[in-house]
């Protein structure tokens, strides 16, 4: 692989319709679709990715079925609380991006468990985004600015890209290079709007569950093959 992205992006998607395929309830999608987390995870570990950021639950995401969605948290829970040694092992950092009020207590006492636990870590850094939306990311930037100027710690004149990106969710990592989204659509909903500005988007059919390291890695020699202009002309 001649040119390899520092930041990736992967919004997983085709959980339930991989189940209901199978005549099995969505939730068993999504047992099926964390087992495929594990593996995409130590496959960029393995290659030796810097950082993955994952959409895991968007805020809207809220008005799927009561049951699926309590069933999903409780599978936020278990992964969490199960795995988080074994990515403390393998040098992992971890962050949960997004809005924490509305997640249960018990959820949010991993999150902050794993998060201590592996905040001094050199590897991979891993971000889950569990109740996030790029749109929330944003609004709340705007909130941080205003409560600065209201208390006259910065003037208008401060407030530039850098400053709106340094008040954003990920404001100390890089912009994302790649983003991927498995399950057949053709949409970023609503995910890392500031960050994915000139990210390379790849679209593929296959449903999350089924998504393979060999499927990875050809994404991966793709993104190799582009030229990445970010608005610019370049003449040979």
């Amino acid at each position: 692989m001649k040119k390899k992205p520092f930041h990736i992006a992967i919004i997983m998607d085709g959980n339930g319709r991989w189940a209901q395929k199978r005549g099995k309830s969505r939730i068993i999608g999504h047992r099926y679709g964390a087992l495929s987390l594990k593996k995409i995870i130590n496959f960029s570990i393995k290659k030796k990715i810097n950082i993955l950021t994952l959409y895991a639950f968007s805020t809207e995401n809220w008005s799927r079925p009561y049951l699926e969605v309590l069933e999903l948290m409780k599978l936020f829970t278990f992964s969490i609380k199960n795995f988080m040694y074994e990515l403390h092992e393998k040098n992992v950092c971890v962050n949960i991006i997004g809005d924490r009020k509305k997640l249960s207590k018990n959820l949010v006492f991993y999150i902050n468990k794993i998060e201590f636990l592996t905040k001094n870590n050199k590897g991979l850094i891993l971000n889950i985004a569990i109740n996030y939306s790029g749109k929330w990311d944003l609004v709340n930037c705007v909130k941080k600015i205003y409560f600065l100027i209201k208390k006259k710690k910065i003037k208008i004149n401060d407030i530039n890209e850098n400053f709106v990106n340094n008040n954003l969710c990920l404001s100390n990592l890089p912009d994302i290079d790649l983003l991927i989204r498995t399950g057949g659509e053709k949409r970023i909903s609503n995910f890392f709007l500031w960050k994915i500005a000139y990210s390379e988007l790849f679209f593929t059919d296959i449903l999350w569950p089924d998504f393979s390291s060999e499927d990875f890695l050809n994404i991966l020699n793709n993104f190799s093959k582009r030229n990445r202009r970010f608005g610019k002309i370049f003449f040979s």
